[in-house]
């Protein structure tokens, strides 16, 4: 691979925070990053060698940038699939393959793929309509998830009782067992295109109940040594069966009783993941570029405790963003601020994140509920 002369032109589809990120360790490989995003104010504008502002569901806009590139990734998996496969028959490099992303775009497939590769899922039921719906529901309460385009939270809708299926998602949708889970823990996982694997060690999340999505990360986990080995264990499993390129997150359940099941998948750095910036001996991100270069996969140990904190917009607050008391979060030792340079901020939008480091684990964690009650994003 010739990423490390600088001759490797790599596109990343999507302009987020996970691309800037992702593109702040591609400056160490040498490689020359093209972005395209439909917001001409993304975070990765300012960041790459190339810029370009269209659709990423656009068969055309994506095809002739990727036209233009050595090897396409992904920082998002809302993207035309269909233009990703007849770049990949043209002999571009897509990583994760478009098969893969085509699977995981669709939660139905995703079930479906679960079930068939015994992999341990919750019951599921795959809905086309709300007539099904009515007819064919669980017992009261259930998660409804449209099959496509749900993230950070959308499309994901609780169905306490009958009264609730009024207001219940009309597209074709997944329902699908509530877990009574005792924790929510995640591994992400690598594979490169010689068949290397290796995960990252299991962590685990709070998520925010308003907006559904990981609010607080601790890494590693206290867990016991056998659930992190299951845990490992089924990551491994699924990317071996995919034979994915790239990074994998695996975000799982373990129920009450001790059972391990899987939730979703995100072919691509992840929300999970940020605190391997200065928790582990390499990142998630230099391990995504190592494995679509096709080099040997880092170190994944932990050096450290790290606990992340999501710094998400504040309720009633919208427009040009204001950090209040940053100076004061900065004053703490062992405190990592990353900002995505999002110039405008919403309610629960995500505008960065906070990773305290510490040797003592209840150090961490207690800097990192300073910074969760202190820091506030407001316009």
């Amino acid at each position: 691979m010739k990423a490390f002369y600088g001759d490797l032109k790599l596109g990343i589809l999507g302009g987020g925070q996970l691309g800037r990120m992702l593109i702040q360790q591609a400056i160490n490989y040498n490689v020359t990053v093209k972005v395209l995003d439909p917001d001409r104010n993304a975070p990765c504008k300012k960041l790459c060698d190339e810029f370009v502002v269209g659709s990423l569901s656009d068969y055309e806009t994506v095809y002739n940038f990727g036209k233009q590139a050595d090897l396409l990734t992904i920082e998002i998996e809302k993207v035309n699939v269909d233009a990703l496969a007849q770049l990949e028959k043209e002999g571009v490099l897509v990583y994760p393959q478009s098969r893969i992303i085509r699977l995981i775009q669709d939660k139905g497939l995703q079930k479906q793929f679960f079930k068939e590769n015994d992999i341990p899922t919750a019951a599921f039921k795959i809905i086309s309509s709300v007539e099904e719906l009515k007819e064919k529901h669980f017992h009261y309460p259930y998660i409804q998830k449209l099959r496509k385009d749900g993230y950070d939270g959308r499309g994901v809708y609780k169905v306490w009782d009958e009264s609730y299926l009024e207001n219940a998602f009309t597209e074709p949708s997944v329902i699908e067992e509530l877990i009574d889970f005792e924790k929510e823990i995640a591994v992400i996982v690598a594979r490169n295109a010689l068949g290397e694997v290796k995960t990252f060690p299991m962590v685990e999340m709070e998520f925010n109940p308003e907006a559904n999505l990981v609010e607080f990360l601790i890494s590693p986990s206290l867990l016991n040594f056998e659930i992190h080995e299951r845990a490992e264990h089924i990551a491994i499993q699924i990317a071996e069966k995919l034979n994915i390129v790239g990074l994998l997150a695996v975000e799982m359940f373990l129920d009450k009783h001790g059972n391990i099941l899987v939730n979703e998948l995100a072919p691509r750095t992840h929300n999970s993941g940020h605190q391997t910036i200065e928790g582990n001996v390499v990142s998630q991100f230099e391990q995504h570029l190592r494995a679509i270069f096709n080099q040997p996969l880092g170190n994944t140990a932990c050096l450290n405790n790290a606990v992340m904190v999501n710094i998400l917009g504040e309720e009633g607050h919208e427009g040009p963003a204001v950090y209040q008391n940053l100076e004061e979060i900065l004053k703490l030792e062992g405190v990592y601020v990353h900002l995505y340079g999002k110039a405008l901020t919403k309610p629960m939008r995500k505008m960065g994140h906070v990773t305290a480091i510490d040797a003592d684990r209840e150090k961490a964690i207690e800097k990192a509920r300073y910074v969760q009650k202190t820091l506030k994003v407001v316009s």
